[in-house]
């Protein structure tokens, strides 16, 4: 799934691409791309200019000069290209939007997850209730470290299960998680709530830098993400712990493994990154 650095890298690419073009034709080969009234979503569309994009955690804020909003999500592989007029669809095409200059964006998506909404502009994050529920951007000054201390004392879940929730931090998938858990050397079972502040503001800062250096490097491609330019992602080559297992930790030699962590696949070293009860001051196995 697109993470927020992927999702960032495609929100730039379109806001180069499209800012100032006038939709004049949709053409919906698959409705069900459509949340709600997908006729209603045409005719809110139709004739409107792209007038900004904006990005809230994964979600994509298409703003119109008609005082609507397209909230988009990518899910697991959805994509979006810019085209000649008149290029036919392809085998996962489900809306493409027809430009004032002889251009059209096509969203493709392979595993048919994504979805669009169209929502009152200032209002999307009432009128897509996910949306208005995402915990702050990994932000300097989004997320800031009293909001962690107080946010994670509350829970016992898993750190790694803590940090995939959109409500808390917004924009953190799978990989981004084992990364800036090894970065902090947290084992990713460890009770959210057992992080000492200390612990909390390593942690918040190597979210804080490992999403603009994802974002520098145009996002992580494993599978199949490309930007609107049909390039893949170059942080792939810099990942520290995901998809790595097997291979020797980079701080210790130690071969990372990989666990299931709230059903996720999870990647750490067992060295590293030790279990460490606060509660009873003892070091439990690493599996």
């Amino acid at each position: 799934m697109p993470e927020l650095p992927e999702v960032e890298t495609v929100r730039r690419g379109l806001e180069k691409l499209i800012i100032g073009n006038q939709i004049k034709q949709i053409k919906l080969p698959y409705p069900k791309v459509i949340t709600g009234d997908s006729q209603a979503f045409v005719t809110g569309v139709l004739n409107a200019t792209f007038k900004a994009i904006d990005r809230r955690g994964k979600y994509l804020l298409i703003r119109l000069s008609n005082g609507h909003t397209i909230v988009s999500h990518l899910r697991m592989e959805g994509q979006y290209s810019v085209e000649p007029l008149g290029t036919s669809p392809y085998k996962h095409t489900e809306i493409i939007f027809e430009l004032d200059d002889q251009r059209a964006v096509f969203y493709n998506d392979t595993r048919r997850f994504g979805r669009m909404v169209l929502t009152t502009t200032d209002h999307e994050a009432v009128e897509v209730q996910s949306l208005g529920k995402l915990g702050p951007e990994p932000t300097d000054m989004s997320l800031t470290l009293a909001y962690m201390v107080d946010i994670f004392s509350r829970s016992k879940k898993p750190v790694k299960s803590f940090l995939l929730d959109q409500n808390k931090i917004a924009g953190i998938g799978n990989i981004y998680a084992d990364e800036v858990l090894w970065q902090s050397k947290i084992h990713p079972e460890t009770p959210a709530n057992e992080l000492s502040e200390i612990e909390l503001a390593t942690l918040r800062q190597n979210i804080i830098s490992e999403m603009k250096m994802a974002i520098k490097n145009h996002g992580t491609t494993v599978h199949s993400f490309s930007n609107v330019f049909g390039e893949v992602g170059q942080f792939q080559n810099k990942l520290e712990a995901y998809g790595r297992v097997g291979q020797p930790c980079l701080r210790c030699g130690e071969p990372l493994v990989k666990i299931k962590v709230g059903q996720r696949g999870t990647t750490y070293c067992p060295v590293c990154q030790v279990k460490y009860s606060r509660r009873t001051n003892e070091v439990s196995g690493t599996n």
